[in-house]
């Protein structure tokens, strides 16, 4: 800028320069971990998917057949409260087990969650430009919270066409135009500061509580068993079947000592 033009500007002037600048640098660190966040998540849930389809609905057999052993075991002593209520709790759990699983199985059509550079770049793009918390106005981030929300969904589901298609939109939407005159737009810039730095902080705790979530601490220990070349989940899905072969033996044992007292 040059000490001519420099000397024309208004302080308010001068102050938006700045804060234009320093949104700028913001805007993209926030663009940044926003697709943190967005490919932790969808890691989480293509990782959650495989867990539920080789353990989970093993898990939910053995709690059915554990569910099936107490109810057999309560029916022969029929004045033991504690039981019944063991075999009720049992049967909770196995039905919470057997729903769990079956979402599991209408998921396992879905593909697997792979990013590209590309698909990056473009979340990137959508990100910096919808944003929600770039605006001021309560209606307009309403608006921006649905498409953010259907940008995550697009990048989760590797569907570069969507998100470019939202981008497109927006380009050419009113909304994206912005007012006149460095006052109120000194104001917007730094009300958009303010916001873009509150994200950042929530989005800093909701990476934290996904990375400390028990799923996550799963996810983690079958990465490194993948470093050794080994499944943790194939592991797990073994253990479970070996106890399922034991559960059986034991409802076998307990439906034949109920049909001997009958």
């Amino acid at each position: 800028m040059s000490d001519a033009m420099s000397k024309r500007l208004t302080p308010e002037e001068h102050e938006l320069i700045k804060k234009q600048e320093e949104l700028l640098v913001l805007e993209y660190s926030l663009t940044q971990r926003e697709l943190e966040l967005a490919t932790l998540q969808a890691e989480l849930h293509d990782f959650e998917r495989r867990y539920l389809r080789l353990v989970g609905v093993l898990y939910a057999q053995l709690d059915d057949i554990e569910a099936r052993i107490l109810e057999t075991q309560s029916r022969l002593k029929p004045n033991d409260q504690k039981l019944h209520e063991q075999a009720a709790q049992a049967r909770v759990q196995a039905q919470e087990s057997a729903h769990t699983s079956g979402i599991a199985f209408e998921r396992k059509t879905e593909k697997e969650f792979k990013s590209s550079e590309s698909l990056k770049k473009l979340y990137r793009e959508v990100a910096k430009a919808i944003h929600p918390d770039l605006t001021t106005d309560e209606k307009e981030r309403v608006r921006r919270e649905k498409l953010m929300a259907e940008a995550n969904l697009a990048y989760e589901e590797g569907n570069e066409a969507k998100l470019q298609s939202i981008l497109s939109e927006w380009k050419s939407s009113p909304e994206s135009v912005k007012g006149d005159g460095p006052g109120a737009e000194l104001v917007r810039i730094i009300r958009k500061i303010a916001q873009v730095e509150q994200r950042m902080r929530s989005i800093k705790e909701e990476i934290a509580n996904i990375q400390t979530s028990d799923i996550n601490q799963l996810r983690m220990k079958a990465w490194a068993k993948e470093r050794e070349g080994r499944d943790l989940l194939t592991e797990m899905a073994l253990l479970v079947t070996n106890q399922i072969g034991e559960a059986k033996q034991c409802l076998a044992a307990s439906e034949g000592t109920a049909y001997e007292r009958l």
